[in-house]
C-alpha cells in the first residue's frame, strides 16, 4: 500500500512514520524545502518521546517531497489556523492540499482528512475540490479522521487512543478503519463525516469550558479570601465533580482554537464564547497580580519561567506567555524569558541565572518539572517576588529565602513573612491579601470560629 501524506508537522510526520514503520510505503509532502531536505538527511524538526526510534524503523519506507505523488491513500494533515481578527478558521492550507491531490486522484483511492475543521467542511469545501479531478466521490472514498494526540505523548496516544472515523459512506469508513488498524490498538468508532468534525470540536471545547470554570473559581477565591487549590481538592472529593486546575491561560493549537471553529457560523454559543474570553483574559489577570506586587518598584524587570503552553514540552503555539510578555512590555516592564524545553521563540531565551539576575519578579507560567527543583538561594534577584500561576513551587522553601510568593487563586488572608523579618513596602500585597505585622519569622497563628462561636471549627 502506498500512502501520500500532506503536511509534516506535529501530527502529519508522526502519522507518516507510524504507517511506514508498519509496512506502508509513505511519501510525506511539505511545502517547506528545508524541512524536506532535513528529513531526507535524517534530521527531525522537533523532539517527541520515541520519535527518533520510530524514524529509524520507518526510514526505508519513508521519503519526503514537496509535491504529492500517485498513491492508494491520500491523507491531509495540514494546519488550520484561526484568523485572530475575525475568529474565523483559515482553510487555505486544506484547500491547497485538496487542490494538490486532485490531479493525481484516481478511482478507488481513499482520501483522509485529519486536519481539524468546522462542521460541514468535508462536504462543502474538500470533496468539491477533489472532484475537480473528474472523479466523483463514491468512485473515490473519503473519510474524516481527526487526530486526538497531545505533544509529549503523541506516539503513545496515536496508537492507544480511541479513534473516530467519519466516512462519506460505509465503505469509506470501513476502509479507513482497516488502514488505521495497522497501528492503532485503541477502539475505532465509525460515523459520518460531519459528526466526526463536530465531535473533535466538542472534545476540545469541553476542555476549554472546564478550564475557564477553574480560572473563574480562582478569581472568585481570591475575592473571597480562600485558597482555590485547597477548595478544588475538597470539591473533587464529590463522586460526580472533577474540577480542573486554574492557570495563566490556554495554549496549543487545539483547545485555544477549536471552540471558535464550532461557533463561527452560529449565533447561539454564548457559553463557548464566554469560556474563550475568560481563558484569553488570564494573561491580563496574571499581569494585574504582577503589577500589584511591583507598585513600589522603579523600572521593574520581570522574569518569565516557561514560554511553552504547558509543562515538559517545547510547543509554544498560542502560548499565554506571548500575550503576557507583550502586555508587560506595553506597560514599560523589561522582560526576560527562560524555558529549557523551547528552542525557538519570538523573544530571546536565557538560562535561569541570566534571566533572573537583577530581576524584581519571577513569573512561573509553565509547569515544567525542572522548575520545581530551582534553588531560590541561587537567584540574584533585586526584589524577591514570585507569581506562581501553576502552584508547583515549594513555597515554604522560597519564603525562607526571603521571597514573597503570590499563588494564582490563593486569596488566603495569611501571607508568609520573609525569614529576615523585614516587611515589604506598603501596597505590595495583592488585592484582598492582608499584610500581617512582623512579630517573628513565623506566620502568626489563627483561631477559626464557627458561625455559632465554637472555636476550632474546621
Amino acid at each position: 500500500m502506498r500512502i501520500c501524506i500532506l503536511g509534516l508537522g506535529y501530527i502529519g510526520l508522526p502519522t507518516a512514520l507510524l504507517f511506514a514503520a508498519h509496512g506502508a510505503d509513505v511519501v510525506g509532502v511539505d511545502v517547506k524545502q528545508n524541512l524536506v531536505d532535513c528529513l531526507n538527511q535524517g534530521t527531525l524538526p522537533f523532539s517527541e518521546p520515541g520519535i527518533e526510534d520510530l524514524y529509524r524503523d520507518a526510514r526505508e519506507r519513508f521519503v519526503a517531497k514537496t509535491e504529492p505523488e500517485a498513491a492508494d491513500v491520500f491523507l491531509i494533515a495540514v494546519p488550520t489556523p484561526l484568523d485572530a481578527a475575525t475568529k474565523v478558521s483559515n482553510l487555505s492550507y486544506v484547500k491547497n492540499a485538496a487542490d494538490m491531490i486532485a490531479p493525481r486522484l484516481a478511482g478507488g483511492n481513499l482520501v483522509i482528512l485529519e486536519s481539524t475543521v468546522p462542521p460541514g467542511t468535508s462536504e462543502r469545501v474538500v470533496i468539491p475540490r477533489l472532484e475537480k479531478s473528474g472523479v466523483v466521490v463514491g468512485d473515490f472514498q473519503y473519510a474524516h479522521c481527526p487526530e486526538r494526540a497531545i505533544p509529549g505523548r503523541t506516539l503513545q496516544e496515536m496508537t492507544t487512543n480511541t479513534r473516530i472515523i467519519g466516512g462519506y459512506d460505509r465503505d469509506s469508513a470501513e476502509r479507513a478503519a482497516s488502514i488505521y488498524r495497522t497501528f492503532v490498538t485503541g477502539q475505532i468508532y465509525r460515523t459520518d463525516t460531519r459528526t466526526a468534525e463536530f465531535v473533535k470540536l466538542m472534545e476540545n471545547t469541553s476542555r476549554d469550558v472546564s478550564i475557564a470554570l477553574a480560572n473563574e473559581f480562582a478569581q472568585l477565591a481570591e475575592e473571597c479570601g480562600i485558597n482555590v487549590w485547597k477548595a478544588i481538592t475538597l470539591a473533587n472529593k464529590h463522586p460526580r465533580v472533577s474540577i480542573l486546575n486554574p492557570g495563566p491561560g490556554v495554549g496549543g493549537h487545539c483547545i485555544a482554537i477549536d471552540p471558535w471553529f464550532l461557533t463561527e457560523n452560529s449565533t447561539r454559543c454564548k457559553m463557548v464564547s464566554t469560556a474563550r474570553e475568560i481563558n484569553d483574559s488570564m494573561p491580563n489577570y496574571v499581569l494585574h497580580a504582577v503589577r500589584s506586587l511591583l507598585a513600589g518598584v522603579r523600572n521593574p524587570t520581570i522574569s518569565i519561567f516557561g514560554v511553552a503552553y504547558k509543562g515538559n514540552i517545547g510547543d509554544t503555539r498560542e502560548s499565554p506567555a506571548l500575550k503576557l510578555i507583550q502586555l508587560a512590555e506595553n506597560e514599560g516592564y523589561a522582560v526576560r524569558c527562560h524555558d529549557p524545553h523551547v528552542g525557538e521563540f519570538p523573544y530571546p531565551l536565557m538560562n535561569a541565572k541570566d534571566a533572573t539576575v537583577g530581576s524584581d519578579c519571577l513569573v512561573v507560567l509553565a509547569d515544567h518539572n525542572c522548575f520545581c527543583t530551582v534553588e531560590p538561594a541561587d537567584l540574584q534577584m533585586r526584589t524577591k517576588f514570585v507569581v506562581d500561576t501553576r502552584n508547583i513551587l515549594d513555597h515554604e522553601k522560597w519564603t525562607k529565602q526571603g521571597f514573597i510568593v503570590r499563588v494564582l487563586g490563593d486569596g488566603s488572608p495569611v501571607q508568609p513573612v520573609p525569614s529576615d523579618g523585614i516587611a515589604p513596602p506598603a501596597g505590595l500585597y495583592p488585592a484582598g491579601v492582608v499584610q500581617q505585622p512582623i512579630v517573628s519569622p513565623s506566620p502568626p497563628s489563627i483561631t477559626v470560629f464557627s458561625p455559632d462561636g465554637r472555636e476550632g471549627y474546621p
